[in-house]
């Protein structure tokens, strides 16, 4: 079976099938073998790997996965992409090809009994339309993972591994950094795609925590406060837990909180650590 990775082979295929790329389902197809080895060398495939993919659009990936891994599910939503899929993945017997969207499946119960109990690992080129919705469907829903290294817009990727007081720093990153440890492994250009986007990319590595760094009493608290802390970033953290809708929090304990914390009432959201952000959910819950 030709390399996808190489332009021509993927323009003849998308010719031969008649296939025109649909924005609505932000389809942007890697050509380019280099960046293509660094993902499948960042997400460290093994012969013991149950590896699953997200939108692999021709096949491109899943067949430098299908050489590497045990076992690879890759997830299309498109219906017009699976008679291509069949055709470029019919040389891989290890390849399992599911027509859904991987938002509406059950990802935690099939990764379950696919991966027969062992943690699986995430490779994607993901639709940056809805790289977020993904990641945290993953993690929120605790399907179990070793890790995931995906291609997202390249700002996605610098908010995901920011820290406190920068200008990327917020409710993405400190919800990624509490469930894995991020990991920007490649920069990628427009011109590596086809079409091409009109953003730069990024592979990142989120290696997943057996354990997560904090303890917070009630994760789901914790996530709400975080939140809040960001809808309005321009406030005091006070201000903005106070002003929060269905929060419950109120402005003057979120203040006596942090006074209890030693750190001053003035302070806003994008100062704290995510350490900080559990203690003072398990303080105000």
């Amino acid at each position: 079976m030709a390399d996808l990775g190489i332009p021509r082979n993927t323009i003849e295929v998308l010719q031969r099938h008649r296939f025109t790329t649909r924005k609505k389902y932000g389809q942007n197809f890697l050509i380019d073998t280099n960046v293509l080895d660094k993902i499948v060398r960042a997400a460290e495939i093994t012969k013991e790997d149950c590896v699953l993919e997200i939108g692999p659009g021709i096949g491109t990936m899943t067949q430098y996965l299908a050489e590497q891994a045990g076992k690879v599910t890759a997830v299309e939503i498109d219906r017009d992409l699976i008679p291509i899929l069949e055709e470029t993945l019919a040389p891989y017997g290890n390849v399992t090809l599911i027509n859904q969207d991987i938002l509406k499946m059950d990802v935690k119960k099939y990764v379950e009994e696919w991966g027969e109990g062992r943690p699986v690992k995430v490779v994607a080129n993901l639709p940056y339309y809805i790289t977020t919705p993904i990641i945290m469907g993953l993690f929120e829903s605790h399907v179990p993972l070793k890790s995931i290294t995906v291609m997202v817009q390249k700002e996605v990727a610098g908010r995901m591994q920011a820290g406190p007081g920068t200008k990327d720093y917020g409710a993405l990153s400190l919800a990624v950094q509490y469930y894995a440890k991020p990991e920007i492994v490649a920069n990628v250009p427009p011109n590596c795609f086809l079409p091409r986007p009109a953003v730069g990319s990024a592979v990142i590595r989120l290696t997943g925590y057996e354990t997560p760094p904090v303890q917070a009493a009630d994760e789901e608290k914790m996530f709400a406060l975080i939140r809040a802390a960001f809808n309005q970033r321009r406030k005091t953290l006070a201000n903005s837990l106070g002003n929060a809708a269905g929060l419950g929090v109120g402005k003057e304990n979120a203040e006596r909180a942090l006074e209890r914390m030693g750190l001053p009432s003035s302070i806003r959201g994008e100062a704290l650590t995510l350490e900080q952000y559990a203690g003072l959910s398990n303080l105000l819950f």
